[in-house]
């Protein structure tokens, strides 16, 4: 049985101020749930968004607010074994919230997975690869800067994959950066952008023209998420990938873009999705019409990071690596064990339920009051 549910806010200072196009962050909130069952198994999720209301309709506060007041009321008391009923509880009486749902079913998931001693993959059809190639983000803005740390990055085997963040600036000055560092980088390590949804369709045209050129891997999310017709014009007339971020959210939208063709890359959000069945099932109508896959991130911390790891590692193809660098972003560290990074991949965590211990004094410290 489930016999209460707590939500906390955890303010973490980020090593560097990380800039997109609707916001820049300095410190990162993460919104941590714990389930506390009846017979004494505790399980963890994470709700955190990036940027807060900026960049979508949840922010942390609503978060916990919504969960405090609405969905802990509804399942105290339901069988916590049976994770399926209680999700289909909330689906049906909770509109949107689609990452304090995800929260919930990632704590659900990890105690039943603890209950059963496996990993939490092993309830979502198991693991097929136990690492993930991870990329990085370069989002200082500063051209200089952004190829100094992609080059210690390399240095340190951590990560060969970039994705810059760009729209901030005149279209032809992001263009201008983008192509500088990936020249500078040479042609052994993949280059990336993300747009976040800045650009018209006539720049997008104009830019990508020239990203492609240069030889950049990845367009993400040129244009608006409400203009899908324009997302898809993309991807017909361009060679170089056009990936959906902000205007996939959940299986609905998934179904709705392979349908017409409207993305040739899923990036596949598990808060963004509405919880890890529902990103399981976005990967699934990816993989049935040809629309490759990548393992995004809301920047979360160890917890929605590890919770990630778990969903992505059941994918049958992942070619596009993954994004779960969110932990890396912070100053403190959360876990008794940090999540381990080696050789270009995150390991995914092999123990019960997530696989990872929180370190309760941390956080205690860590916590907003």
């Amino acid at each position: 049985m489930i016999r209460s549910i707590e939500t906390l806010l955890v303010d973490v200072p980020t090593i560097r101020p990380h800039k997109l196009s609707v916001a820049t962050m300095r410190t990162q909130t993460l919104v941590l749930v714990r389930v506390f069952c009846e017979d004494g198994i505790e399980g963890w999720g994470e709700a955190t968004t990036i940027g807060g209301l900026n960049y979508g309709d949840e922010s942390p506060e609503s978060v916990k607010a919504n969960i405090d007041a609405h969905i802990a009321p509804l399942v105290v008391g339901m069988d916590a074994r049976n994770v399926a009923a209680v999700m289909a509880t909330i689906r049906r009486v909770i509109q949107g919230n689609r990452f304090a749902k995800c929260a919930i079913e990632t704590a659900l998931m990890d105690a039943q997975a603890k209950r059963l001693g496996i990993p939490l993959s092993e309830l979502l059809g198991g693991r097929l690869r136990d690492a993930l190639p991870v990329a990085w983000t370069l989002a200082s803005g500063d051209t200089t800067k952004d190829i100094a740390e992609a080059q210690d990055m390399l240095e340190a085997r951590r990560h060969r994959i970039f994705k810059l963040k760009i729209g901030l600036r005149a279209v032809a000055d992001d263009v201008a950066h983008v192509l500088a560092i990936k020249k500078a980088l040479g042609d052994g390590v993949s280059v990336r952008v993300d747009v976040n949804q800045a650009w018209s369709e006539l720049e997008a045209v104009n830019a990508i023209a020239a990203l492609e050129a240069g030889g950049v891997d990845l367009i993400e999310q040129p244009v608006r998420a409400g203009n899908r017709a324009a997302l898809g014009r993309l991807a017909a007339r361009f060679s170089v990938p056009i990936m959906a971020d902000e205007v996939l959210h959940g299986p609905q939208d998934a179904f709705e873009l392979a349908c017409r063709a409207q993305a040739d890359v899923f990036a596949v959000k598990i808060a963004q999705s509405g919880g890890l069945v529902p990103a399981r099932e976005v990967g699934a109508i990816a993989q049935l019409a040809g629309i490759a896959l990548y393992g995004g991130t809301m920047l979360e911390g160890a917890v929605g990071t590890a919770a990630s790891a778990h969903v992505f590692s059941t994918f049958g193809e992942l070619a596009f690596g993954t994004e779960l660098f969110g932990p890396l972003l912070l100053t403190e560290e959360i876990l008794a064990e940090p999540l381990v990074y080696k050789d270009f991949m995150l390991q995914v965590p092999t123990g019960p339920g997530l696989g990872i211990e929180i370190d309760k004094d941390k956080l205690a410290a860590l916590r907003r009051r």
